[in-house]
């Protein structure tokens, strides 16, 4: 299991840590009070840096009430942050857009994290034909 160094930029957000057997997502705390109105964009900083080990990545995505809970969206869907973010001052932020007005106090839940190995290194070989099942070319139903 790696070992991951952590760098707390706030000690008014809860210390990170794993549930096992919960999920394998980490959350994330807004590090301060944000007020935003409908249509701003901000991006909150999330108290936190990490020092990945090289070959892995954090995958950062909105909680699944985020939405609900406080009317943001995070503009980058998905943001990853590869282990080369790794200084002293590369604190973690979410980018957002106010969908409404809405208010964020510290320490609340906004995002979570999960760590993946990098991608290996694939090539692809060009055909003119695939063999596997057609299911219609959209979504997983193949329904338009």
């Amino acid at each position: 299991m790696p070992n991951i160094k952590i760098k707390y930029f706030s000690d008014r957000i809860e210390k990170l840590c794993y549930v096992d057997g919960k999920s394998d997502w980490i959350d994330l705390r807004s590090a301060i009070d944000v007020t935003l109105k409908k249509g701003e964009f901000m991006l909150i900083p999330l108290g936190v840096a990490m020092q990945l080990p090289k070959g892995y990545e954090a995958h950062v995505v909105p909680r699944s009430s985020t939405f609900k809970n406080f009317g943001i969206i995070q503009t980058n869907h998905c943001g990853v942050i590869d282990y080369t973010y790794s200084g002293d001052n590369d604190q973690w932020f979410m980018p957002v857009l106010a969908i409404r007005d809405t208010t964020i106090a510290v320490n609340d839940r906004i995002c979570q994290f999960r760590i993946m190995e990098n991608q290996p290194v694939i090539t692809f070989d060009e055909v003119t034909e695939l063999s596997g099942p057609d299911r219609g070319g959209f979504g997983s139903t193949g329904k338009k």
